[in-house]
């Protein structure tokens, strides 16, 4: 049962988060309109998108602990997914001063979809746990991923990785950690790529069923609403 601590709580997280995930949304747009580019993306707003995607990892705990109905398991596989890309991949990528993946249009693609679809998310999530989310907001919620997440997914991260491979491959990215296990970083970056159809579906279709589930409350609601008018 929700506490007004417990829901305090969820406000004042998922607010920051969605004032993060706008402030890196106009970082993203602001780098395309300074240099008439879309390979600056990263250089513009990766330290924050990166920040904001590790922090998200308290979400996992909120479903394991009960603070929010989602549960563990979807929260884990989305934040070890995007985590993984945004740290492991990106970010590192930058410490071995290879430039070439950051500066592509699928960095721009990814951020743009994440920071737009979390700043919807996480303002809808603010909203709920203080009071009910207007219907605007619930439809943005339940509508806009439809376009989002496999735009991001597929032309995003998906194309990025595939552009890192190479790269990955010749620095021998993390050989000292998989140097005692049969297979090297680049070979589990490879076989994600064939795996990323399945936890596409886990996490996608839930929330295609989330949205009908919504669409019928909201339908109801308004139809409530006209009949007391």
């Amino acid at each position: 049962m929700p506490t007004p601590l417990s829901n305090f709580y969820l406000f004042s997280y998922n607010t920051l988060q969605a004032l993060g995930w706008a402030l890196s949304l106009y970082a993203v747009i602001s780098s395309f309109a300074s240099t008439a580019s879309l390979n600056k993306a990263y250089a513009y707003s990766g330290n924050l998108v990166c920040l904001l995607q590790t922090v998200s990892g308290l979400e996992v705990l909120h479903g394991a602990i009960g603070l929010v109905p989602s549960g563990f398991l979807f929260p884990l596989m989305q934040w070890g997914g995007r985590t993984h890309f945004a740290l492991a991949i990106l970010r590192k990528i930058v410490e071995a001063e290879i430039h070439k993946v950051q500066e592509i249009p699928a960095a721009f693609i990814t951020f743009f979809a994440w920071s737009l679809g979390e700043v919807i998310r996480y303002s809808h999530y603010a909203l709920n746990s203080v009071s009910t989310s207007p219907y605007w907001l619930t439809y943005l919620r339940y509508t806009a991923f439809i376009i989002l997440y496999p735009i991001g997914m597929a032309l995003g991260e998906m194309w990025l990785m595939y552009q890192a491979l190479p790269l990955i491959k010749e620095k021998n990215l993390y050989a000292d950690f998989f140097s005692g296990l049969p297979f090297s970083y680049y070979t589990f970056v490879k076989a994600s790529q064939y795996n990323a159809l399945y936890f596409w579906a886990k996490t996608y279709y839930p929330l295609r069923k989330s949205r009908k589930s919504k669409a019928r409350a909201i339908r109801s609601t308004k139809e409530i609403k006209t009949s007391k008018e």
